[in-house]
C-alpha cells in the first residue's frame, strides 16, 4: 500500500505562482511514476505531468512553459510549481503514484486562480 499526502493548494490571482508537494510513504518501489492530476469544475480528470524516478518528464500542452514537474528522491516527495497561473487553471489537484499495474492517489488539494 502506498500512501500520498498533499499540500500547497490555495487562493492565487491570475498571473501569481502556487507550488504543490505530495509525500509517497509506505510500500515504495523503485522505477516507479509520480505525477499531478487535475479536475476542473464540470471537467473530467485530466494529467497535467509525470515525473519518474530516473528524471524523466512529461506534461499537457495547456501546462507545458507555465509549470515545472521535480522530484525529491530522497524524501520520497514530488513537487508542482505553478507559473503564470490562469483562471483555467482551479481545479482539485491530485498528486499520483504508479508502479507497473497498480496506482495510488492521494486525496487532492484545491487550487483556485481568481479571474
Amino acid at each position: 500500500q502506498v500512501r500520498l499526502v498533499e499540500s500547497g493548494g490555495g487562493l492565487v490571482q491570475t498571473g501569481g505562482s502556487l507550488r504543490l508537494s505530495c509525500a509517497a510513504s509506505g510500500r515504495l518501489s523503485s522505477g516507479n511514476l509520480m505525477g499531478w492530476y487535475r479536475q476542473g469544475p464540470g471537467m473530467k480528470r485530466e494529467l497535467v505531468g509525470i515525473v519518474a524516478d530516473g528524471g524523466y518528464t512529461n506534461y499537457a500542452d495547456s501546462v507545458k512553459g507555465r509549470f515545472i514537474i521535480s522530484r525529491d528522491n530522497a524524501k520520497n516527495t514530488v513537487y508542482l510549481q505553478m507559473n503564470s497561473l490562469k483562471a483555467e487553471d482551479t481545479g482539485v489537484y491530485y498528486c499520483n503514484y504508479a508502479y507497473g499495474s497498480s496506482t495510488f492517489w492521494g486525496q487532492g488539494t484545491q487550487v483556485t486562480v481568481s479571474s
